[in-house]
Formats: C-alpha cells, sequence, structure tokens
C-alpha cells in the first residue's frame, strides 16, 4: 500500500500519489453548474491524499447527453466558471483534477429521444464531435489537469462497442475494431483540442449498469483490437473498470482488466472495482499490473482514506455504508 502512497508522474503531470479519485454521479449541480459546495467536496479528497481526482461524469453540450438537470455540464459560460471554481480549490490543496466528460447514450433517458448507435446518421456524429471538442477546450479554459472519456458502463461510446447495442453495418460496426472506430474518432477529436502533454484517459469496462455479465471482448485478441485503436488515436492513459479488480479479466490467467491493458497496449493503467471496500483483499493490488488504483465509495464517508491507509491507520477509517451515498461532504 505505501507503493501507492509515493509520488508519481502521469506523462508530465506530477503527482502526491498513485491513488485516484474515480468518478462518481452526486447530483449536486443545479442547473447543471458545479458550485462552491463541489468545489469544497473535491478539495477534501485532494487534502485526504488523493493524487489525482476524476471528476463525476460532466455532460458534452449536445442535446442529446441528458435529460438530468443537476448533473454537471462541462460547456462554456456559468458550468465552465463553475468548475474553475472546483480547480482553483484541488490545486490549492496540492492536488490535481481531471474532467470526465460523458453522453449517456441509451442509458437513463427515454428511448424514444435517446441516442444510442443504431440511430446517429449523417452530420450527428459530426455534431457529436464537435460537441465533444467544445467541452474538452472547455476543460483546459476552467484550469483541469487531465481529461477522461467516458467509454464505460452502457453509455454512448461504451453502446458502439457493444455488439448487443451496436447493429451498425457500415464501418462503425461489426468487427471488435470496426466498434472502436466511432469512440476512437472521439478520443481523436478530444486530443486535438487539448494541448498535447495534456493526460487524456480513457475509461473502458466489460460490464454495464444494466448488465453485469456484458463484454465487449470475449477474447484478449478482440480486446487489443479494441485498445489498439484508443491508442493509435490518442489516448495515454487507460482506467479499466471492473465491479471487483481482483477478477481475472479472462479464463486461464490472472490478470485482471488493468493488467490486460497494459499488457496490450503498454499504456499506464488505473484499476478500480471495489478497492477498500473488501480490506483483505488489498495485499492483492501488488499482484495487479496497474500504475495507480482508483477509489471510489469508500471515499464518501472517508475523505482522507488514502493517508489514512498508506498510514496503517485501519482503525480511523469507517467501513462503506449505502447511507454514505446520501451525504455530501
Amino acid at each position: 500500500m505505501n507503493t501507492f502512497a509515493a509520488p508519481t508522474t502521469l506523462g508530465k503531470l506530477a503527482l502526491s500519489s498513485r491513488f485516484v479519485m474515480a468518478p462518481m454521479t452526486r447530483k449536486r449541480s443545479p442547473g447543471g453548474v458545479p458550485t462552491a459546495g463541489n468545489a469544497a467536496y473535491y478539495r477534501r479528497r485532494a487534502e485526504g491524499g488523493i493524487g489525482l481526482i476524476i471528476t463525476e461524469g460532466a455532460l458534452i453540450g449536445h442535446p442529446s447527453a441528458s435529460h438530468e438537470d443537476d448533473v454537471p455540464r462541462l460547456t462554456p459560460g456559468p458550468a465552465e466558471a463553475g468548475w474553475r471554481l472546483v480547480t482553483d480549490e484541488v490545486h490549492e490543496a496540492g492536488g490535481r483534477i481531471a474532467a470526465q466528460i460523458w453522453h449517456l447514450g441509451g442509458e437513463r433517458l427515454p428511448i424514444e429521444t435517446a441516442w444510442t448507435p443504431d440511430k446517429i446518421n449523417g452530420n450527428g456524429f459530426d455534431q457529436l464531435l464537435m460537441s465533444y471538442a467544445e467541452s474538452a477546450r472547455t476543460a483546459v479554459r476552467a484550469g483541469f489537469d487531465a481529461v477522461e472519456i467516458h467509454a464505460a458502463h452502457g453509455y454512448l461510446l461504451d453502446e458502439f462497442l457493444w455488439p448487443r447495442t451496436n447493429h451498425r453495418t457500415d464501418r462503425f460496426g461489426g468487427s471488435a475494431r470496426a466498434r472502436a472506430a466511432f469512440p476512437a474518432e472521439v478520443i481523436r477529436a478530444v486530443r486535438d483540442n487539448i494541448p498535447a502533454d495534456l493526460p487524456l484517459i480513457v475509461r473502458f469496462s466489460q460490464f454495464k449498469e444494466r448488465d453485469h455479465a456484458a463484454r465487449i471482448a470475449d477474447t484478449p485478441a478482440e480486446l487489443g483490437e479494441i485498445l489498439g485503436a484508443f491508442a493509435e488515436a490518442g489516448a495515454d492513459v487507460l482506467h479499466a473498470s471492473q465491479r471487483r479488480f481482483w477478477e481475472p479479466a479472462f479464463d486461464r490467467d490472472p490478470a485482471n482488466l488493468a493488467g490486460w491493458a497494459k499488457r496490450l497496449t503498454g499504456l499506464p493503467t488505473i484499476t478500480v472495482g471495489s478497492i477498500g471496500l473488501d480490506r483483505g483483499r488489498l495485499a492483492e493490488l501488488d499482484t495487479q499490473d496497474a500504475d495507480m488504483i482508483a477509489l471510489g465509495r469508500v471515499l464518501l464517508g472517508n475523505p482522507g482514506w488514502a493517508r489514512l491507509a498508506a498510514a496503517g491507520r485501519w482503525d480511523e477509517i469507517r467501513p462503506y455504508r449505502k447511507a454514505d451515498e446520501d451525504v455530501y461532504f
């Protein structure tokens, strides 16, 4: 555990530790605009020893991105100013913060209004790319240290990757490489609109919010096709989301999803999945081939988890409780 508490770098970005705060939707941004309360919330995690904070998903400006009014957006104007409050507070506490940009696709949206892979045609692709690019530029102006693209958990870009939700017969559907083509275009559009030395992270998963057994790749070869497309498009870091980090990604090999991502691409990886919820499993982190570890729910009630865990002060860490999701501090 102490190895994860040591300072590290992500490209040219210096970090105080290898601990990452995973993105968690909190719905505390009225009208999509982050507030001083949001800034204080993220600052506490920076003060608690997190080297890199990844924000909750921030919606791109496209009208199809979401119908929810209390989820933050990453667009010019009031939302950008709100995020500047957040980044300033995190930086003052000595932390670093990445903006996660997000489009819900068919998840949580009425099917008649949702934009899904099978419905997008013509200039719809260009509209989405322009919206992602605008959010990337906004993130830079708002002072973020990195950008993460959400391509996991059944949301729009992940819907392209999953055969169950991508039935296209053009260049964006069919093989694993073809299914990755539009997500790769998004990666390229974001990469082209942020500084060359600003890390670009891509979050991916096998499971979906509504289908824990789902898979975008049945074999390492298929996963290599997808992640190879991401790397070629400009991804710097791969954030491999699992429900349980200790579970092997494929049969007959102990490597988890982050381990396979690193093996297949050579890129730095972040592993995540119930880290800190099962204390007995923490020793297994040393056996996983990941550069950084992301913590989610355990940070809701324990902003200082990283510092306490690194010091072995386990008796001061309160176990995660479902009720933690209802508080915001």
